[in-house]
């Protein structure tokens, strides 16, 4: 539908950081610095100050001073925390998150273009014309993605997951997998950008068709917790695991 190289990363479980930089950048370069920034509020969001300047070795000063620059322009936002969020005493820190307009900034320009081709598409075949071409479409992205064999084996659904996760990444989606421990054990499979998130607004048929063909590649149920065209940082797939017998 249009083209989808804007944000890259591989897929990783939800680990504690590490004391070093993950990202380490040059503050000397004010526009590599930002762009940053930006990186990390796409994939991580919502995040503290904090928690930015450990990931890219910067001081707690020049991280704020970014932020406010993006607070200012639209970019970001920053919002309280919740109470299960806060650690250790004092108040609880903000956490930054992109906004609409700052994701929107990481878009192309095919977004009119396609969604007036899929209008299109809808007047000349219909509602299931629409649907086929969802369907076909995210089939193409996870073409190469091999099923599970067997859906009891809770390690070959974590790692489908996670060959589905560097599919969605290779198509432009920015997909990690966290895992979830505790009573509601699974994988939920994070999409942190959408390439095609303005068109989605208008034909959820695209969302629909992406959380079948997970659904079908897992061999399991999977549920959609949160989507970027509702307003999440994120669109969230739980899958959810067999306990071992």
């Amino acid at each position: 539908m249009r083209h989808t190289g804007v944000v890259k990363f591989r897929s990783q479980s939800s680990e504690a950081p590490t004391s070093a930089p993950l990202h380490p950048v040059d503050g000397d370069h004010h526009g590599d610095t930002r762009s940053a920034i930006v990186r990390l509020l796409l994939e991580s969001g919502p995040v503290t100050a904090g928690h930015i300047g450990q990931q890219l070795g910067l001081s707690a000063a020049g991280v704020r001073r970014h932020l406010d620059a993006l607070i200012e322009a639209g970019d970001a936002q920053a919002n309280a925390a919740a109470a299960w969020q806060q650690e250790g005493r004092g108040r609880p820190a903000k956490r930054y998150r992109l906004t609409a307009a700052g994701r929107a900034k990481l878009e192309h320009t095919y977004d009119d273009l396609a969604s007036a081709a899929m209008r299109q598409l809808r007047e000349i075949g219909g509602d299931d014309a629409v649907r086929t071409f969802a369907r076909r479409r995210i089939d193409t992205i996870l073409a190469g993605v091999e099923p599970v064999d067997d859906a009891s084996r809770g390690e070959e659904i974590e790692a489908a997951a996670d060959r589905i996760a560097d599919a969605l990444t290779g198509a432009g989606y920015a997909t990690t997998t966290p895992r979830v421990r505790g009573p509601l054990s699974g994988v939920q499979i994070c999409q942190h950008h959408c390439p095609v998130s303005h068109v989605a607004e208008q034909f959820p048929e695209l969302c629909e068709a992406e959380q079948q063909a997970m659904s079908d590649v897992l061999g399991t149920h999977v549920q959609r917790l949160a989507t970027i065209v509702n307003g999440d940082c994120a669109c969230t797939t739980h899958v959810p695991l067999v306990p071992e017998r």
